[in-house]
């Protein structure tokens, strides 16, 4: 009798504990550990055109673009914290030019947020952005005058504001009331000329310099991002990223405008292809045309921007 009321206890134990422990993993889900995570993605494209007594004419040409991006991100339940980093330089040689810039952009990104709870997807969020490049720019086939340089310009955003985003790696979408855009122009020339929307250097009647040009322009504006990316097909993705920002004082309503879309056809773990488009508008940013007299250049105002890119190559991931 007593075994037998030894073995009914041992079982009921057993049911007790194992109802317990099939209750907990159902009310008490497993939430993911914060952590840091580290990802960067290196690439070079190529292409290439070759003649040989090719009948309809032709130039040869070859062009490379080296890509370079890195994020090392802490993910939570109701903070994250992203930092991204991206650089990119291209190249391009025909036979009978000079080499000449294709690409060039070196970019920082920062953002927190947090939320009180995960029943809402909105995230008090703050941004910094900064924006320049790395060598001399030309609007060829001049070469003596640089159009722009390191740090001429150079943009930085800090702002705060809310951002939405349920899985932000696909979809985001910011606002930010107030935001700060500074513009830089370090290079003397540059600045005096009144390049990028800064004030332009002072002289008197014989052409002497009274007041040299501002290297540093600041503006409080409205901030609007948004990124999307998803796959469209098997293996082929697409990604757009849009900036749009007016300024409060200056020049409200007048929106500058950055749209970034690119498409990524995956052929195989290493060997990939890209098209990307690239729309640019900023009213400070005024264009200029050669006149008669070599060497002089006439401000004919702001104008949309666009460039497009199409290449294939590899790309690691590390």
């Amino acid at each position: 009798m007593r075994k037998i009321l030894w073995m009914c206890m041992v079982l009921l134990c057993q049911f007790s504990i194992g109802q317990t422990t099939n209750a907990g993993k159902d009310s008490l889900p497993i939430k993911e550990v914060p952590k840091w995570v580290l990802s960067n993605r290196a690439s070079i494209d190529i292409s290439e055109v070759t003649f040989v007594n090719w009948s309809s004419g032709g130039s040869n040409s070859i062009s490379g673009l080296l890509g370079f991006k890195s994020s090392y991100n802490f993910i939570g339940d109701n903070f994250y914290w992203k930092n991204r980093g991206e650089a990119r330089y291209g190249m391009n040689k025909q036979e009978s030019q000079n080499l000449r810039k294709t690409e060039d952009l070196l970019e920082l990104n920062s953002s927190m947020g947090y939320r009180k709870d995960s029943l809402t997807n909105w995230f008090f969020s703050a941004h910094f952005n900064f924006k320049s490049q790395f060598t001399n720019g030309y609007k060829y086939p001049d070469r003596e005058r640089e159009i722009s340089k390191f740090m001429a310009p150079g943009y930085m955003f800090i702002g705060g504001g809310a951002e939405y985003g349920k899985d932000m790696e696909k979809f985001s979408f910011y606002f930010s009331p107030l935001t700060v855009k500074t513009t830089f122009v370090l290079d003397e020339d540059l600045s005096n000329s009144g390049a990028f929307g800064v004030d332009p250097a002072i002289y008197d009647e014989d052409g002497n310099l009274v007041k040299s040009g501002q290297r540093m322009r600041n503006e409080v504006g409205i901030l609007v991002t948004h990124f999307f990316e998803t796959e469209m097909f098997e293996n082929i993705n697409i990604s757009t990223r849009l900036s749009l920002y007016t300024d409060y004082i200056q020049s409200f309503g007048n929106v500058d405008v950055d749209w970034l879309v690119n498409f990524d056809f995956k052929v195989n773990q290493y060997v990939k292809a890209s098209l990307t488009s690239h729309l640019r508008y900023d009213d400070d940013i005024k264009t200029t045309t050669a006149t008669e007299v070599e060497g002089e250049y006439v401000e004919s105002g702001a104008r949309v921007q666009w460039k497009q890119l199409l290449g294939i190559g590899v790309a690691f991931n590390f």
